[in-house]
């Protein structure tokens, strides 16, 4: 993991999605998932399913994600199919056959980047295999430059229930200076089509960080977002991984970090929060706000957070299934070949112990601001108190959180970079190693 007690914004991984870190999921634990996916369900649980689509007009430089740019009709054809057999596969074992899905998420890479016609045949086809009909949230993930009015009410038709446009700017400067392939024009023109079509819920992305960024331009992005009004809009700190363009440029060239330090982007985040609660935002984590706390609800983070199952699809997508962390083959054509054989495109796995596990939703559940000690209790049948005592006093110490009885609330101080706090809560022996 990158120095998170730094100001800069140096290379590294800094925001915490799961527990364990993924560089300790290994080839050799493989095995643990292939028998989670046979092991008869828990069947009054929720299940997920993330469809990961791993295309894109352009890779943005900031952009850490394995995805594929100028690729041909044949093949993402190709990439279709296999994906089709790899949930085709996973339906026919135990532990998902007949199951339905409670939320299911396309993500990216560009999931619009497939055209009408690609979209209809790929929903027909898993169709075949598994239903999404009866689920609560659908969330599709846009690129503004790829919608046409024909392909968003596509999406309705295919049962998206959830829009999330990548606006992350609205300055073409900075938007072309950060390698993303859309235009201020675009977001406008998609934002018509998707508001004109009608979700029951549009988000918006946001960036604070991007190269080039001022607190000037910041501030007018803000109110643009707040004046286009979706549901939800989501901030996120730019951080630079590894794989990144940036990150390279830096390695190679040895340069500074052309990106904002913490600080500055946290300030913005501050800045950003405080303007749409004045236009009626209410802030629901560390870089998220809703319009209506009863009607504008994230189900995929929501059960992310607290563990439900999730069956990762498509090329290195992640998922959690039965107490078994797993990720599939990252590469496009191993993906593609592992399918078109008749295996599951697993790549590596992990089986947490229940310790780890609690730790994993413990650490997410606090970047939604705020934790109660019961659900942790009737779960796991620990005091996370006791458990995490240390942690809780320290933090509380330094103003980052406050322990008001049975609940851990947050600071704004420590929301702005919880995920700064959270390797405290980790096993002592994967506080330094490397993330991903």
């Amino acid at each position: 993991m990158s120095d998170q007690t730094s100001t800069k914004t140096e290379i590294g991984s800094y925001f915490i999605t799961n527990y364990p870190p993924y560089s300790l999921w290994k080839r050799e634990h493989v095995h643990e998932i292939h028998g989670a996916f046979g092991r008869t369900p828990h069947r009054e649980g929720p299940l997920g399913l993330y469809i990961h689509i791993p295309f894109c007009r352009k890779r943005c430089k900031f952009c850490y994600f394995r995805v594929y740019t100028d690729q041909n009709a044949k093949a993402i054809e190709n990439y279709v199919q296999a994906l089709i057999k790899e949930v085709a596969l996973l339906s026919e074992h135990q532990g998902v056959d007949g199951r339905n899905f409670h939320f299911v998420y396309f993500g990216g890479g560009t999931p619009s980047y497939l055209s009408t016609r690609q979209l209809l045949s790929l929903r027909e086809r898993l169709h075949q295999s598994i239903s999404w009909d009866d689920a609560m949230e659908v969330t599709f993930e846009c690129e503004p430059g790829t919608l046409s009015l024909d392909k968003v009410k596509v999406l309705r038709d295919i049962g998206v229930t959830r829009i999330s446009l990548g606006v992350e700017n609205f300055n073409d400067k900075i938007l072309e200076e950060n390698g993303r392939a859309h235009l201020s024009p675009e977001i406008f023109r998609a934002y018509d089509w998707i508001q004109q079509v009608g979700f029951p819920q549009v988000n918006i992305d946001l960036i604070a960080g991007m190269v080039g960024e001022t607190d000037e331009n910041w501030s007018a992005c803000v109110d643009k977002a707040g004046e286009m009004s979706p549901d939800n809009i989501t901030i996120y700190q730019m951080e630079l991984p590894f794989n990144t363009i940036i990150s390279k440029e830096m390695q190679d060239a040895g340069v500074a970090s052309p990106v904002a330090g913490w600080e500055t982007k946290r300030r913005w985040v501050d800045e950003a929060f405080n303007t749409l609660s004045h236009r009626g935002y209410h802030i629901s984590s560390g870089n998220e706000l809703v319009k209506n706390r009863e009607t504008d609800r994230f189900l995929y983070r929501d059960h992310l957070f607290r563990g439900t199952h999730l069956l990762g699809t498509g090329g290195a997508s992640f998922g959690h299934f039965q107490g078994v962390h797993y990720q599939n083959l990252d590469q496009l054509k191993d993906y593609v070949a592992a399918c078109d054989a008749g295996r599951l495109p697993v790549n590596r796995a992990l089986k947490p112990t229940p310790h780890q596990t609690l730790i994993r939703e413990l650490v997410l559940q606090l970047k939604e601001g705020r934790i109660s000690g019961e659900p942790f209790r009737q779960k796991f049948g620990v005091d996370i108190f006791e458990t995490f005592g240390h942690a809780f006093e320290a933090q509380q110490a330094a103003e980052y959180l406050v322990v008001e009885g049975d609940e851990v609330i947050l600071t704004r101080r420590g929301l702005l970079q919880v995920d700064s706090l959270l390797p405290e809560y980790f096993e002592e022996e994967h506080r330094e190693v490397r993330y991903t």
